[in-house]
Protein backbone atom coordinates (compact mmCIF):
# COMPACT_ATOMS: atom_id res chain seq x y z
CA UNK A 1 0.00 0.00 0.00
CA UNK A 2 2.89 2.47 1.07
CA UNK A 3 4.28 1.51 -2.27
CA UNK A 4 1.44 2.85 -4.45
CA UNK A 5 0.88 6.52 -2.34
CA UNK A 6 4.44 7.22 -3.30
CA UNK A 7 4.28 5.87 -6.87
CA UNK A 8 0.42 7.90 -7.16
CA UNK A 9 1.75 10.73 -4.97
CA UNK A 10 5.23 11.24 -5.72
CA UNK A 11 6.32 11.31 -2.49
CA UNK A 12 10.24 11.43 -2.02
CA UNK A 13 11.53 9.04 0.20
CA UNK A 14 13.31 11.11 2.54
CA UNK A 15 9.51 11.23 4.47
CA UNK A 16 8.52 8.04 4.40
CA UNK A 17 8.29 7.74 8.38
CA UNK A 18 5.38 10.21 8.87
CA UNK A 19 4.10 8.69 5.81
CA UNK A 20 3.56 5.37 6.90
CA UNK A 21 1.59 7.03 9.96
CA UNK A 22 -0.14 8.82 7.72
CA UNK A 23 -1.57 6.02 5.93
CA UNK A 24 -2.59 4.15 8.87
CA UNK A 25 -4.76 6.40 10.17
CA UNK A 26 -6.05 7.14 6.57
CA UNK A 27 -6.65 3.20 6.31
CA UNK A 28 -8.42 3.19 9.44
CA UNK A 29 -10.67 6.17 8.75
CA UNK A 30 -11.73 4.80 5.67
CA UNK A 31 -12.48 1.58 7.27
CA UNK A 32 -14.72 3.10 9.81
CA UNK A 33 -16.57 5.29 6.94
CA UNK A 34 -16.99 1.80 4.92
CA UNK A 35 -18.12 0.03 8.11
CA UNK A 36 -20.65 3.49 8.43
CA UNK A 37 -22.02 2.81 5.19
CA UNK A 38 -22.41 -0.92 5.01
CA UNK A 39 -24.58 0.24 8.43
CA UNK A 40 -26.51 2.75 7.14
CA UNK A 41 -30.17 2.45 5.65
CA UNK A 42 -31.80 4.73 3.55
CA UNK A 43 -34.48 6.51 5.05
CA UNK A 44 -37.19 8.30 2.19
CA UNK A 45 -36.77 9.14 -1.58
CA UNK A 46 -38.01 12.12 -2.29
CA UNK A 47 -39.19 12.34 -5.74
CA UNK A 48 -40.51 15.41 -8.28
CA UNK A 49 -37.35 17.13 -9.88
CA UNK A 50 -36.67 16.53 -13.27
CA UNK A 51 -33.05 17.18 -13.53
CA UNK A 52 -30.01 17.06 -11.48
CA UNK A 53 -30.57 18.12 -7.80
CA UNK A 54 -27.74 20.94 -7.17
CA UNK A 55 -28.55 21.91 -3.17
CA UNK A 56 -30.51 20.99 -0.33
CA UNK A 57 -31.33 22.06 3.09
CA UNK A 58 -32.73 21.42 6.54
CA UNK A 59 -34.42 22.93 9.12
CA UNK A 60 -36.99 22.88 11.67
CA UNK A 61 -40.20 25.86 11.14
CA UNK A 62 -42.96 25.46 13.57
CA UNK A 63 -42.52 22.04 14.66
CA UNK A 64 -42.12 20.56 11.38
CA UNK A 65 -38.47 19.31 9.81
CA UNK A 66 -38.68 20.38 6.12
CA UNK A 67 -36.03 19.60 3.42
CA UNK A 68 -35.38 21.98 0.25
CA UNK A 69 -34.26 21.01 -3.02
CA UNK A 70 -32.85 22.94 -5.93
CA UNK A 71 -32.48 21.52 -9.26
CA UNK A 72 -31.27 22.00 -12.54
CA UNK A 73 -35.10 21.92 -13.59
CA UNK A 74 -35.58 25.85 -12.23
CA UNK A 75 -37.80 24.90 -9.20
CA UNK A 76 -37.00 24.52 -5.61
CA UNK A 77 -39.26 22.44 -3.71
CA UNK A 78 -39.91 21.80 0.22
CA UNK A 79 -40.31 18.63 1.50
CA UNK A 80 -41.58 17.41 5.26
CA UNK A 81 -39.07 15.05 6.32
CA UNK A 82 -41.55 13.20 8.27
CA UNK A 83 -44.42 12.65 5.78
CA UNK A 84 -42.28 12.16 2.71
CA UNK A 85 -44.92 14.93 1.10
CA UNK A 86 -44.03 17.90 -1.17
CA UNK A 87 -45.17 20.98 0.74
CA UNK A 88 -44.35 23.13 -1.86
CA UNK A 89 -42.79 24.07 -5.60
CA UNK A 90 -41.61 27.00 -6.72
CA UNK A 91 -40.28 27.89 -9.76
CA UNK A 92 -36.83 30.48 -10.37
CA UNK A 93 -37.92 31.31 -14.08
CA UNK A 94 -36.05 28.05 -15.48
CA UNK A 95 -32.84 29.22 -14.19
CA UNK A 96 -30.74 26.34 -12.82
CA UNK A 97 -30.72 26.38 -8.82
CA UNK A 98 -27.29 26.18 -7.60
CA UNK A 99 -28.07 26.88 -4.33
CA UNK A 100 -30.86 26.86 -1.62
CA UNK A 101 -30.87 28.12 2.37
CA UNK A 102 -33.73 28.77 4.69
CA UNK A 103 -32.89 31.79 6.39
CA UNK A 104 -32.87 31.67 9.97
CA UNK A 105 -32.71 35.73 10.32
CA UNK A 106 -36.69 35.86 8.76
CA UNK A 107 -37.68 33.09 10.53
CA UNK A 108 -36.26 34.15 14.41
CA UNK A 109 -37.06 38.02 13.91
CA UNK A 110 -40.30 37.67 12.26
CA UNK A 111 -41.74 34.22 11.82
CA UNK A 112 -41.38 33.98 8.14
CA UNK A 113 -40.77 30.87 6.22
CA UNK A 114 -38.05 32.49 4.17
CA UNK A 115 -35.86 30.41 1.54
CA UNK A 116 -32.67 32.17 -0.61
CA UNK A 117 -31.54 30.67 -4.20
CA UNK A 118 -28.99 31.44 -6.20
CA UNK A 119 -28.98 30.94 -9.87
CA UNK A 120 -27.27 31.59 -13.61
CA UNK A 121 -28.94 34.79 -13.62
CA UNK A 122 -25.97 35.97 -11.11
CA UNK A 123 -28.47 37.65 -8.56
CA UNK A 124 -29.93 35.90 -4.71
CA UNK A 125 -33.71 35.33 -4.63
CA UNK A 126 -35.21 35.53 -1.15
CA UNK A 127 -38.72 33.33 -1.47
CA UNK A 128 -41.47 33.30 0.95
CA UNK A 129 -42.85 29.74 0.99
CA UNK A 130 -45.96 29.80 2.42
CA UNK A 131 -47.20 32.88 0.32
CA UNK A 132 -45.65 31.40 -2.72
CA UNK A 133 -43.75 34.69 -3.83
CA UNK A 134 -40.28 36.36 -4.51
CA UNK A 135 -39.71 39.06 -1.55
CA UNK A 136 -35.99 40.48 -2.68
CA UNK A 137 -33.41 39.99 -5.45
CA UNK A 138 -29.90 40.65 -4.63
CA UNK A 139 -27.59 41.77 -7.60
CA UNK A 140 -24.40 42.36 -7.54
CA UNK A 141 -22.84 38.95 -8.75
CA UNK A 142 -21.28 39.31 -12.12
CA UNK A 143 -21.22 35.60 -12.71
CA UNK A 144 -22.87 32.45 -11.76
CA UNK A 145 -23.88 32.42 -7.72
CA UNK A 146 -22.69 28.93 -6.49
CA UNK A 147 -22.72 29.35 -2.95
CA UNK A 148 -24.46 30.80 0.10
CA UNK A 149 -23.49 30.49 3.58
CA UNK A 150 -25.78 32.28 6.30
CA UNK A 151 -24.14 33.96 9.40
CA UNK A 152 -24.24 31.84 12.88
CA UNK A 153 -24.18 35.14 14.85
CA UNK A 154 -26.48 38.14 15.06
CA UNK A 155 -29.71 35.61 14.10
CA UNK A 156 -28.29 34.84 10.49
CA UNK A 157 -28.56 38.62 9.41
CA UNK A 158 -25.52 38.21 7.54
CA UNK A 159 -25.40 36.10 4.13
CA UNK A 160 -22.22 34.98 2.05
CA UNK A 161 -22.60 34.34 -1.58
CA UNK A 162 -19.56 32.93 -3.67
CA UNK A 163 -19.89 33.30 -7.57
CA UNK A 164 -17.95 32.43 -10.76
CA UNK A 165 -16.50 35.47 -11.07
CA UNK A 166 -14.22 34.91 -8.63
CA UNK A 167 -15.60 37.09 -5.50
CA UNK A 168 -17.27 36.54 -2.09
CA UNK A 169 -19.96 38.90 -0.94
CA UNK A 170 -21.21 39.66 2.14
CA UNK A 171 -24.77 40.82 2.19
CA UNK A 172 -26.89 42.54 5.10
CA UNK A 173 -30.34 40.44 4.78
CA UNK A 174 -32.09 42.81 6.70
CA UNK A 175 -31.04 46.20 4.97
CA UNK A 176 -30.83 43.71 1.73
CA UNK A 177 -28.11 45.45 0.76
CA UNK A 178 -23.93 44.29 -0.14
CA UNK A 179 -22.11 45.41 2.64
CA UNK A 180 -18.65 44.43 1.02
CA UNK A 181 -17.06 42.43 -1.39
CA UNK A 182 -13.80 40.34 -1.37
CA UNK A 183 -11.02 39.56 -3.83
CA UNK A 184 -8.54 37.62 -4.23
CA UNK A 185 -9.57 34.21 -5.70
CA UNK A 186 -8.00 33.45 -9.07
CA UNK A 187 -9.98 30.68 -10.44
CA UNK A 188 -13.73 30.19 -9.60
Amino acid sequence: MIKHWIRVLNIKLGWINDFDKFVIKYASNFFMIDMFRSSSKLINTFLGHTDFVWAIDYSAFDGSNLLCSGSADGTFRVWDVDTGKQVQSLNDNLNQLYCVKFSPYHYHNNHRNIICSSSLDNTIHFWDIKKNEQLITCNGHTNNVCGMEFSLFSGGKYLCSGSYDKTIRLWDVEASKSLHVFNGHENT
